[in-house]
């Protein structure tokens, strides 16, 4: 199904009213702080998230999973998908596939159909962390870090076809993470399990096109609970250095431990140019795979105050990094959460933007830890919403982006066309 730019006219019409004085309110108070509110929109407007292919469906846990119905077969019908993402909030221009979930088999009919919704392929995934019908080996006890070098190289292997079905479609990116370690104490050689990591992906790199980027994301935990061979972002970031210029860390806000500083981190990978992107979610106890925002609104914010606080050029940051979600729903519509994400995403982004750069850093050099506080806080609790609102509807994009999904019942035009049983592919 598509929708209309008929149908987001009448819904911005409607809306219109009830905007206005909310942003001509925070437009005054802006200019008031010397912010030039076209240009804050318009860099507001240009900053788009990815949608990952595999989040589409109604997710789950070990235990079980509730289907919502209407969800997308096939990838053309997940390229449908995030084509609606898209015209909704005109922030939601790119598609991250994963392989062998999403093989395309006519890259040429895959790619014509992206265009025609206006979206591209960011980074592809590889999958090595579960087994598929046609493979020969298992990887039961790990695949790039593998006793045996046949294992090994079947996960080399499938890497290095994700690289070339991503070339195919104009991606820039492969992500590698890796759900090899142990669960027991003695299970795992340390330093062998690391160093065959690390020559399987050297192996994986040499086959990477000069223009693009691998990279390599890290967790703590799950699915092995005594050890992970990439635990952290310094071993990420080692790796990436060995490997060199084209290999970056990319941080998943769910891959931490409680209470860990990711802004410092974030900050850290930023500093040493290794900082290749984000996958957004957010959490309550671990790796929750929540609505991005809904739990640690401050932090999410946070994260942007480091990376805006250590570029002088917006625009070339927001290109630089890749800005993906990876999330899992399985109570709630996966594409209203998907909204909600890029909306949260967005408001930290646009929050951030508002910090007074000068003021900051001389509360800084003069250790003023309350007025630096102040400052922060100042810009998060602006409510920039109308903000959001007015670059989505100069974008003929949706005033209100779920309420008009709502009004339109997509949910159940989906059901309609699908059916109640289709389950997504990759779930």
């Amino acid at each position: 199904m598509r929708i209309t730019q008929q149908q987001i006219s009448e819904h911005n019409k409607n809306a219109r009213d009830a905007h206005e004085s909310p942003f001509a309110f925070i437009g005054e108070e802006l200019e008031k702080k010397g912010i030039d509110v076209d240009l804050l929109i318009n860099q507001i407007a240009i900053f788009q998230v990815a949608i990952p292919s595999w989040a589409l469906g109604a997710g789950g846990t070990r235990f079980g999973r509730f289907p919502i119905g209407g969800e997308p077969g096939n990838l053309e019908e997940k390229i449908s998908d995030v084509g609606i993402l898209h015209a909704l909030n005109r922030s939601s221009g790119a598609i991250s596939l994963h392989i062998p979930w999403d093989i395309p088999e006519d890259t040429a009919a895959i790619k014509e159909l992206a265009r025609e919704h206006d979206l591209v392929f960011d980074a592809v995934n590889s999958n090595t962390f579960q087994d598929q019908d046609d493979q020969e080996y298992s990887y039961k006890f790990g695949s790039l870090s593998h006793t045996d070098k046949a294992v090994r190289q079947q996960a080399i292997e499938h890497n290095i076809e994700v690289i070339q079905y991503g070339e195919a479609l104009g991606s820039k990116a492969l992500t590698v993470w890796l759900a090899d370690g142990s669960n027991f104490p003695g299970q795992q050689n340390f330093r062998k399990a690391l160093k065959r990591t690390s020559e399987s992906l050297q192996e994986i790199y040499a086959e990477l096109p000069s223009d693009w980027e691998m990279l390599i994301e890290y967790k703590p935990y799950e699915p092995n609970f005594y050890s992970m061979v990439i635990p952290d972002w310094g071993t990420s970031l080692l790796l990436a250095n060995k490997l060199g210029d084209q290999a970056q860390t990319l941080v998943d806000l769910g891959h931490h431990l409680p209470n860990t500083n990711i802004e410092q981190i974030v900050a850290t990978l930023f500093l040493e140019k290794k900082l290749g992107g984000f996958h957004f979610n957010d959490s309550k106890y671990g790796d929750d795979d929540l609505t991005t925002g809904s739990i640690k609104p401050f932090q999410l914010f946070l994260i942007f105050n480091e990376l805006i606080d250590g570029t002088d050029d917006c625009d070339d940051l927001v290109e630089s990094i890749a800005w993906m979600i990876d999330a899992s729903h399985n109570v709630k519509d996966p594409l209203e959460d998907l909204l909600q994400s890029v909306e949260a995403i967005k408001k930290a982004y646009a929050k951030a933007l508002l910090v007074d750069r000068k003021r900051l850093e001389e509360a800084r050099e003069s250790n003023d830890p309350t007025g630096a506080q102040s400052i922060l806080q100042d810009a998060f609790q602006t409510d920039v919403r109308p903000l959001l609102r007015e670059a989505r509807m100069r974008d003929k994009a949706a005033a209100d982006p779920i309420g008009l999904y709502r009004d339109l019942d997509i949910r159940k035009q989906l059901i309609e066309e699908r059916g109640t049983e289709t389950i997504a592919t990759g779930l």
